[in-house]
């Protein structure tokens, strides 16, 4: 076994400068429940860039190092400091999840099991060739499952799953999501046509459309069109979707679905009622993929909510015995309901290129790279 590894670091600087490098660190050794995974395949999410990039001006990204060890520096402006100060002079590791093959294992039982096996993994810095972590962070998957299969088992199906278990939980019966030609909308679109829930999905693109379509969803709207607000209410309509799980986050989009939803709502109201219906209504925005602020223009009564939502509340409300259920259909359909599809893979070193930054970094549905770092 290799003694030492790579590993990719984004470091902020007092001077307003972002630094992405790679490091050579030593393979720890693992301690009673732990492991040794060799990193085989890590995807970069959305929520990897907050972390990788954070508010960097990415159009006056310089390279210089090595083809093999590239330094990355850009400019932070003045104005988004204050954003990161608890982390400048961090060198700080990127990657939420991913996938490899254990090569040493602690004394417990539990993680003699793993040993020679191929694993998922969850709990940061991801973008390594070796990473040491805790059983409890591992997945245990079906035989055949390859890591490239398994990269992505836990940010968007967990999330796909804790989007439907949130509408449960909170009585809604039908859900809406945007940017849902994403891969996290596929998920979305197959767990709900398998649990006979219906999903409205709003995309930006006519293509996006034609993706839905093909996989046989039902409520596809386009935000860009001209008849956008009628054919939301329609959908909504014939849903009962009362709960949203807004990507976007910023701009009126969270506000248009919110009075499309009072519209359907009051669409069979008997009598005027100033305070609007008594129907709630709930947008939950999980995503940034609009910056700008989000914008509420207050035409929907007054049974509403809007707020944030992530991954790791929802799994501390939902608790272990459910996180195990959704884990284990994650393991047992990651090929099909779960499978995840990648526009480009690149090595440790290609993923800090200019060429690869500038794609990667638009966050464009349907444009996810993966990282194989062992390339």
């Amino acid at each position: 076994m290799a003694e030492t590894g790579l590993q990719l670091r984004s470091l902020i600087k007092e001077d307003n400068t972002l630094e992405l490098s790679l490091v050579e660190l030593p393979i720890p050794q693992p301690g009673e429940d732990e492991v040794v995974v060799r990193v085989e395949a890590t995807p970069i999410n959305p929520s990897d860039l907050a972390l990788l990039v954070g508010p960097a001006d990415m159009t006056t990204a310089t390279v210089s190092g090595t083809a093999q060890r590239p330094v990355i520096t850009a400019m932070i402006p003045d104005s988004l400091m204050k954003m990161v100060t608890p982390r400048v002079g961090q060198s700080l590791a990127v990657g939420n999840e991913g996938a490899g093959v254990v090569i040493a294992a602690g004394a417990s039982d539990a993680a003699q099991a793993l040993l020679g096996k191929t694993v998922g993994m969850i709990g940061g810095e991801m973008y390594s060739q070796y990473r040491c972590l805790n059983v409890s962070q591992c997945l245990p998957l079906m035989e055949g499952t390859t890591a490239e299969q398994a990269a992505s088992c836990f940010v968007n199906p967990m999330t796909a799953l804790g989007m439907v278990e949130t509408m449960r939980m909170e009585n809604h019966k039908a859900l809406v999501h945007t940017a849902a030609a994403s891969n996290l909308g596929q998920m979305l679109n197959r767990v709900c046509q398998q649990d006979g829930i219906d999903l409205v999905n709003i995309v930006r693109k006519a293509e996006q459309e034609e993706i839905l379509k093909s996989m046989g969803a039902r409520y596809i709207v386009n935000s860009t069109a001209d008849s956008f607000y009628d054919d939301l209410t329609e959908a909504l309509v014939a849903t009962g979707a009362t709960l949203a799980f807004d990507a976007i986050g910023g701009g009126k989009l969270a506000s248009d679905i919110l009075a499309c939803m009072e519209s359907a709502a009051s669409r069979d109201l008997e009598a005027y009622n100033r305070y609007g219906s008594d129907v709630f209504k709930q947008v939950y925005i999980y995503g940034g993929l609009d910056r700008s602020p989000t914008v509420l223009n207050r035409s929907f009564g007054l049974a509403w909510g809007v707020g944030g939502w992530l991954l790791t509340f929802f799994m501390q409300r939902a608790g272990m015995e459910k996180i195990v259920e959704m884990r284990q259909r994650v393991a047992a359909q990651i090929g099909t309901t779960f499978a995840s599809h990648y526009t480009d893979r690149v090595s440790l070193s290609q993923a800090l290129s200019l060429e690869a930054i500038a794609v990667y970094g638009k966050q464009a549905t349907g444009q996810k790279y993966l990282i194989l770092p062992q390339a």
